[in-house]
C-alpha cells in the first residue's frame, strides 16, 4: 500500500529544506511554509540556485514553530539566528554581504514562490525512485539525490517511478488522495541545472544531464505516458489541489490511493 514516507518543506527558496511530520494545505493548494520566502535582486529577479551557484555554500536550519532561521556562512563555525517575521531586513543585509550585491527577502503566505505557479501543489516522488536514480551515479547517496531534486512528498511502499502514474497522455489530471486530502497529478517536472550540482559544494557532476537522460529513457516503465516528455530530463510530478482541500493536513504515514476515474475532482 503506498504511503506518505516523508514531507520536506523549503521555507526559503533555494536554501536547505526541513523534514516535518505533517503539513497544512493553503488555499492555493501549496503546502504551508514551503517556499514561503524568496531572495530577490533589486530588479525583482530571483536570487536562486539556477542563477547563482554560490547559494549552495549557505547552510540553513529552520524552526517553523519558533519562526527562526539559523544561517551559516561558508568559513564560519557558527550560525546567525534571525526571526523570519521580525528580522527580514537584517537577514537580507547578511545575505547581501554574502552575495556582494543588494538583495531583499519577499514573503508570500498564500502560495509561496513555486517554479510552476499554475500547479503550486506539492511535488511528488517515491523513495524507490530516488534510490534508483542515485544508483545511476557512482558514489551518489540517496540523501544527496533527495537534496538535489527537492521534492515535497516522498512516497513509500511502491516501486521506482510509481509516481509517473499521476499524469496521463491526454493531459487529464489524475486524482489521488493522501490521507483525506485530494490532489490532482498534472505533469512530470522538467529539471533545471540545480540537480547537476553537489548540493553543498556547488560542484557540477560530469555529464550529469546526459547520464540522467539516457538512464531515464532506458528505465522508463512501458506504461508511462511517454508523450508527456518532450525530453527525458524530467522527474517527480507537479500537482494542483481544489480549494475544498484548504486547511486540511497531510501527515507521514497517510495512505496514498489513486482514485477511480468516476471520482475525479
Amino acid at each position: 500500500m503506498p504511503y506518505l514516507g516523508k514531507i520536506l518543506l523549503y521555507p526559503i527558496k533555494s536554501l536547505d529544506g526541513v523534514e516535518v511530520e505533517k503539513a497544512t494545505i493553503l488555499s492555493s493548494g501549496a503546502l504551508q511554509y514551503d517556499r514561503e520566502f524568496a531572495i530577490f535582486e533589486d530588479q525583482d529577479k530571483f536570487v536562486n540556485a539556477k542563477r547563482y551557484k554560490k547559494i549552495h555554500f549557505l547552510r540553513a536550519n529552520f524552526s517553523l514553530t519558533e519562526r527562526v532561521i539559523q544561517l551559516q556562512l561558508p568559513g564560519s563555525n557558527s550560525y546567525a539566528v534571525f526571526d523570519l517575521d521580525q528580522e527580514q531586513e537584517q537577514l537580507a543585509a547578511r545575505l547581501s554581504n554574502f552575495f556582494g550585491f543588494a538583495v531583499k527577502l519577499k514573503q508570500n503566505t498564500n502560495m509561496g514562490f513555486p517554479d510552476d505557479t499554475n500547479s503550486p501543489g506539492a511535488t511528488v516522488i517515491s523513495t524507490a525512485t530516488l534510490t534508483e536514480v542515485a544508483s545511476w551515479f557512482p558514489d551518489m547517496s540517496v540523501e544527496e539525490m533527495r537534496r538535489r531534486l527537492r521534492a515535497n512528498i516522498e512516497i513509500g511502499g511502491v516501486p521506482a517511478f510509481w509516481e509517473d502514474r499521476l499524469f496521463t497522455d491526454s493531459g487529464e489530471p489524475v486524482s489521488f488522495q493522501v490521507g483525506d486530502v485530494k490532489f490532482l497529478g498534472v505533469n512530470p517536472c522538467q529539471r533545471c541545472v540545480v540537480p547537476t550540482r553537489d548540493s553543498c559544494l556547488g560542484e557540477t557532476y560530469p555529464n550529469f544531464q546526459k547520464i540522467f537522460v539516457q538512464q531515464r529513457q532506458a528505465t522508463m516503465p512501458s506504461w508511462v505516458a511517454a508523450s508527456r516528455f518532450n525530453h527525458f530530463y524530467a522527474l517527480s510530478v507537479n500537482t494542483r489541489l481544489p480549494t475544498s482541500e484548504a486547511g486540511k493536513t497531510i501527515k507521514v504515514g497517510d495512505n496514498i490511493e489513486i482514485l477511480p476515474q468516476h471520482n475525479k475532482i
